[in-house]
């Protein structure tokens, strides 16, 4: 696995991710600090590095120049920073009480996404 800035660990086999995983690297300030990593069919590799693969496609994962992995909304706000108008909201993200309640929202949404694709099982 290639070492730069950052990793980021996606899910090539959720379309919502591979969009999302497009748009950013049209605004990234520095596209070659970033390395992009399908988890697809990766559990080895993520077990590998300390990355539980059930959590990766429920979580997003990026690893820091230091080879800390972040998870969540703190990968998220890792992320932001690294496109100059997502900065701010970046901040905002990272404020305790915002964060908490985005927090229980990605999860849910993306419990649901996964759901609605048969690869979890719904609490439903």
């Amino acid at each position: 696995m290639p070492k730069r800035k950052l990793t980021i660990f996606y899910d090539g086999a959720c379309p919502s991710c591979v969009n999302d995983r497009n748009w950013f690297e049209r605004r990234l300030s520095q596209p070659e600090h970033v390395d992009w990593y399908d988890i697809t069919g990766r559990d080895a590799d993520l077990k590998a590095i300390g990355i539980d693969p059930e959590l990766a496609i429920r979580e997003l994962h990026v690893m820091n120049a230091k080879g800390e992995i972040l998870k969540e909304l703190d990968a998220y706000i890792l992320l932001f920073d690294q496109v100059w108008y997502l900065r701010p909201i970046a901040m905002i993200v990272a404020l305790p009480f915002v964060k908490k309640r985005l927090s229980r929202w990605y999860r849910t949404t993306v419990d649901r996404r996964l759901a609605s694709q048969g690869r979890i099982e719904s609490d439903k």
